[in-house]
Parts: C-alpha cells; structure tokens; sequence
C-alpha cells in the first residue's frame, strides 16, 4: 500500500541515520499484524552459520531490553537455515524452517555459510537455502541503506570530503532475474566443451512492483530516484527501462534518471552523494549495495531489510558468516542490531522500539567503543559481547517528544 505523497519526514536528527526520511511502512501496510502491547510478536530467528549465533544473541537480548522499555513483548522461535541446517537435515531450507517462517510475524536472519560447505554441490550449498527463504515468503524488496555515520568517517577509504554527508537507500528486486531464471545449469557443447549458462529474466509484474516500492520510498526521502540497468545491451534491461519510466508517470513529483550499470558504479566511487534513492534487478543491486557499503567503512554497520507484499519479511545484516573469527567474540553486531530496528520499523509498526535500538547505537559509538573491523585510534576496541552490554545500558534513555 503506497503512502500518501505528502507523508512526513519522521525525523531529521543525524543520529537517527536508518529512520532519516522512513516514517511508516514501505511496501504493506497489514492492521492484522499490527499488534498491540497485550501480544507478543512472533520473531523466527535465524541464527545460521559462523558469526551467526553470537550476533543474533546480542540482538536478540537487545531488541528485548528495548521492547520492554516501550512495553512491547517478543517471542522468539529458532529454526535451522544454511550451513547449519545442511548438517542437521541435509538442506539448506528445510520445510520445516520456511513454514514457521510464514506462521511468524517477521524473520531475523544473521549469516549463512561458510568454507566448510564451499565444495558442496551449487543446489545444496547454504547460499541456496537464502535464496529458498526469499522466493518462499515472496521477499521481492530489498531495501539497503547505505549512511556514512560521522563518528566512523575515517573508516572509510575514500576522502571525507567525498563521503561526508552520503545517504544512500538501495531498493533492490530480490526473487528474479539471473539468481532465479530458468533455464540455468551446466551442459556439454557439440565440441565437448563443458559450458554453464544461466537466465536473466524479468516480467513486467515483477519490475512493476519493485518500481512502485522504489518511487514510494523516493516520496518519503528527497524525490529523487535513479534507476539502474544496462539497456544498451540487454533486451531485460530495456523492458526494466520501460516500465519503471511509465511507473515513473504516475510519481511526477519524483526526479527520475536511468544509469547504467558500470557508470553507476563508477558514479558511486566519484560522487556517492549524488544518489539518493536506486533500485536495480537483483545481481545489479547485489553489486551495488556491497559496493555503497564499502563507501561507510564497514558491512559490520549496513542492515537490511526484504519486504513481501502481505507476509513476514526477512532482516538481516549485509556481512556474511565470517568463519575466521567465529567462536571468538570479536564479531561487530551493530549490524544485527539495526537490522532488528528495520524489523521494529518496517515490519512491526513499532517505531519506538527502532528509536531506542538506533540512539543506543549511535551513543555507544559516541562514547568512542568500537569493535575490531571499526577500530580507530583513541577509541576502546570491545568484544562482541561487550557491544551488547554497552547497548543494554543505553536503551533507557528517553527518547525527546
């Protein structure tokens, strides 16, 4: 459900860096499932692989502390995915994992794979087991911010006069094209040749409704949308141009552009804060948000949310399972953090829980703590766990009227 086109900024404090410009619900709004104090809500949390667990134990005991001081309750189910699930079950997503994803209110992911699982044949690696958990709940909008947060500038490794201010929001079409076309596989050519191919494919549906969650998240930030493809070459992509261009006819208040692929990642190095809203096909804003990420300094800092139009979404941050230090506390769970304040945003209608998961963020980085990946002369480096202890004891300020 689209919102109105005057809607109202919820705020414009620096700190708040991932409710900047997102008042409300993007892609659904469900009055069923918003539900009041009296009910817990239903998170299916998925723990996964490598860094996987410890992060979604802080998150977890942090979103709790947070409810509470709104009088907001959560019941938590785990349930298997990826690497892990591999070992239990033999599948990446057993059915078991997707169905009490779709009786839960929201899904919480940390990480899948992992090394150990890299030899596996490409069906049964844990990376299919996401791209199951997408397609099963419909999670067609990826929606990826990318802020440059002043406390970690320097972590960057472009100039701070080049990314000072970036705020960037990826809206990304997340269960089509090149990872879910058909036909793909391996075969032999007529020369004996082994050859493997894969299918980019959108239809007019799919691009429609990704477009309509990108224009209505561009009303809500600064009216501005770039639409990424690369339509000079591939017949999907002038579809993609096509239709996002008449979507774009019923937005006139937005400024709408087309870029190509490789100029847009190009642009994003030399000018990041030229963009303000993007939304691109599934492999081209895979490449992208991971590039914008890399422009704030960290993937420990970038949550994410996947949007369906009437189901659970799925949130999770943009790092991976990191194996090599897993086990060992010295995972940065800020991401996970603020992926469970998406949730709380995007998801619950619980925007007051997301203020207070944001602010202690923002005040525990304030106060100089950093974990390893971020760590910068003169701060305090801490442990994983320490971060979100750190949280905890932050999460009872009040939060200004």
């Amino acid at each position: 459900m689209r919102a109105p086109a005057t809607t109202k900024p919820c705020t414009t404090s620096a700190t708040l860096f991932y409710a900047k410009r997102a008042c409300g619900r993007v892609a659904r709004v469900a009055p069923a499932r918003q539900l009041s104090a009296l009910h817990a809500h239903k998170i299916t949390v998925l723990p996964g692989d490598g860094i996987g667990p410890e992060i979604t134990n802080v998150a977890t005991k942090v979103l709790e502390e947070a409810g509470k001081c709104e009088g907001e309750s959560f019941e938590f189910t785990e349930a298997l995915i990826g690497g892990a699930a591999i070992d239990a079950t033999g599948s990446p997503l057993p059915d078991e994992t997707l169905e009490i994803c779709k009786a839960g209110d929201e899904v919480l992911l940390a990480a899948i794979g992992g090394y150990k699982w890299d030899t596996l044949p490409a069906e049964q690696r844990p990376e299919r087991g996401l791209l199951a958990l997408r397609a099963g709940l419909d999670s067609f909008a990826n929606l990826r911010p990318a802020v440059v947060l002043p406390q970690l500038a320097d972590a960057s490794s472009l100039k701070a006069s080049i990314i000072n201010g970036v705020d960037i929001m990826i809206v990304r079409e997340l269960v089509g094209g090149i990872y879910f076309g058909q036909p793909r596989g391996f075969k032999t050519d007529e020369e004996g040749n082994k050859v493997g191919y894969n299918t980019m494919i959108y239809s007019e549906r799919e691009v429609e409704r990704i477009a309509r969650v990108a224009f209505d998240m561009a009303m809500k930030r600064n009216r501005k949308l770039v639409s990424v493809e690369k339509s000079n070459v591939l017949e999907v992509s002038m579809l993609w141009k096509e239709v996002v261009t008449r979507v774009g006819q019923e937005f006139p208040e937005v400024d709408l552009t087309h870029m190509y692929i490789d100029n847009a990642a190009m642009q994003m190095l030399r000018n990041p804060k030229s963009f303000d809203t993007i939304v691109t096909g599934n492999i081209f804003g895979d490449i992208l948000s991971d590039e914008a990420s890399m422009i704030t300094g960290s993937l420990g800092l970038l949550p994410s949310a996947s949007i369906s139009g009437s189901g659970p979404g799925v949130y999770e941050p943009v790092h991976g399972s990191a194996p090599d230090i897993a086990g060992q506390d010295l995972a940065n769970p800020i991401a996970m953090v603020l992926s469970a304040a998406m949730m709380c945003r995007y998801g619950l209608n619980l925007p007051k829980v997301a203020e207070r998961l944001e602010r202690s963020v923002s005040t525990v980085l304030d106060k100089g703590y950093r974990t390893g990946d971020i760590m910068s002369e003169g701060a305090t480096q801490v442990k994983c766990s320490e971060i979100g202890e750190l949280l905890q004891k932050e999460l009872g300020a009040a939060i200004p009227a």
